[in-house]
C-alpha cells in the first residue's frame, strides 16, 4: 500500500524528499559559536525559516521545469533578490550592535558574515534541487544518495581558511621604553601616563604573526583582517578596558621593513597560549585576501629571474 503510494505520488515524495535535505543543509550550517551570532533562539528561527522557503523554492523548481513551467525561473530570481535583502539586513542589524562593542569586529568582518548568510540559502537550494533532480529522474534512492552527497559538499563549504594557513604565531614580550610601547620589537604606540603602563606591564599579552608567502603578507596588511583577529582575542579572552580609554585598547601594528604583525591585547584572562591557539583559528576574509603573485606582472618577473 505505501509502495503503491509511493508510486503514484512520485513527484510529490520527490519535492518533500528535497526540502527535506535543503532544511537539513541549512541545519548543518546553522551554529551559534563564541561570536554569539545569530542569537538563540529567535536569530536561529529566522535563518531555518528561511532556510524552509530556500529549500521549498528549490525543489519545486525540478517539477515545475519538467512540466515545461517556465516561470519557476522567475521565483528562483526572485528568492536571490530576497536572499541579498537578508545580506542587507544581516549587515544593519550587525553595525548597528558593532558600534555598542568595546572591540568591534569591523566592516570587513560584518561583510563577511552578510555575505555568508546569503551564500548558505543557495546551498540550501543547490541541495534541495539536486535531491529532487534526481529522485524524480531516476528514484527516491538516487535522490537520497544526490541528498547525501550534497550534504557533504555544503560541510566542506561550510567554513573557509584561518590565519594558521597563511601565517606563523608566536608569543612576544611586551616591552615599554618611556612612553614607547614595543612588541618584540615593533613599535605598538605611546602610552604616557604611568598608571596605565603598570596595567600593560602587568597584564599585557603580545604576539607576532610572520606571513609564510607574499600574498599572506598582503593579506595581513588589511585592516579589516587585522580587526577580525582582535575581536576574536577580545571575544574569547576577554579585555580589560572600559569604554573612553584609548590605551588601553588592543592594537594592530605592521612591521613595514618585513610584514610581520603585532598584536597586542589586554586580555581579562591572561593565558597566552590560548590567545595564539585563538589567532591561528581567526577566520581569513574572503574581501581581505589579495594574490600579488597571481598577477601577470609578476609571473614574467619570475620567469624572467627563473
Amino acid at each position: 500500500m505505501i509502495v503503491a503510494f509511493i508510486k503514484e505520488n512520485h513527484h510529490l515524495m520527490s519535492v518533500l524528499l528535497g526540502i527535506g535535505f535543503g532544511i537539513l543543509s541549512r541545519l548543518l550550517m546553522l551554529k551559534t559559536d563564541y561570536r554569539q551570532y545569530p542569537t538563540y533562539p529567535h536569530g536561529s528561527i529566522i535563518h531555518v525559516s528561511l532556510g524552509v522557503i530556500a529549500a521549498a523554492l528549490g525543489a519545486v523548481a525540478v517539477p515545475a521545469l519538467f512540466n515545461k513551467d517556465y516561470t519557476a525561473i522567475t521565483f528562483l530570481t526572485l528568492a536571490a533578490q530576497q536572499f541579498r535583502d537578508v545580506r542587507k539586513m544581516e549587515r544593519d542589524t550587525l553595525t548597528k550592535i558593532d558600534s555598542m562593542e568595546l572591540v568591534g569586529r569591523g566592516s570587513t568582518y560584518i561583510e563577511g558574515i552578510a555575505m555568508v548568510f546569503e551564500g548558505r540559502n543557495y546551498l540550501v537550494i543547490m541541495t534541495a534541487l539536486l535531491t529532487t533532480l534526481f529522485a524524480i529522474l531516476l528514484n527516491l534512492w538516487f535522490g537520497v544518495a544526490a541528498g547525501l552527497l550534497s550534504l557533504v559538499i555544503v560541510y566542506k563549504l561550510k567554513s573557509g581558511k584561518s590565519i594558521s594557513h597563511i601565517a606563523e604565531v608566536t608569543i612576544s614580550d611586551i616591552r615599554i621604553d618611556g612612553p614607547d610601547l614595543f612588541v618584540s620589537d615593533i613599535y605598538i604606540m605611546n602610552v604616557g601616563l604611568k598608571s596605565n603602563q603598570a596595567i600593560i606591564a602587568e597584564r599585557g599579552l603580545g604576539f607576532i604573526l610572520t606571513p609564510i608567502n607574499p600574498n599572506a603578507k598582503v593579506t595581513l596588511c588589511n585592516l579589516g583582517q587585522r580587526q577580525a583577529i582582535l575581536y576574536d582575542l577580545a571575544t574569547i579572552l576577554g579585555v580589560y578596558r572600559d569604554d573612553g580609554e584609548p590605551a588601553l585598547i588592543p592594537m594592530a601594528k605592521l612591521d613595514m621593513k618585513d610584514g610581520r604583525l603585532a598584536i597586542f591585547i589586554l586580555p581579562q584572562e591572561r593565558d597566552s597560549t590560548k590567545g595564539r591557539d585563538v589567532i591561528l583559528r581567526a577566520p581569513i576574509m574572503e574581501s581581505a585576501v589579495r594574490m600579488p603573485t597571481e598577477a601577470p606582472v609578476n609571473k614574467k618577473e619570475a620567469e624572467t629571474n627563473g
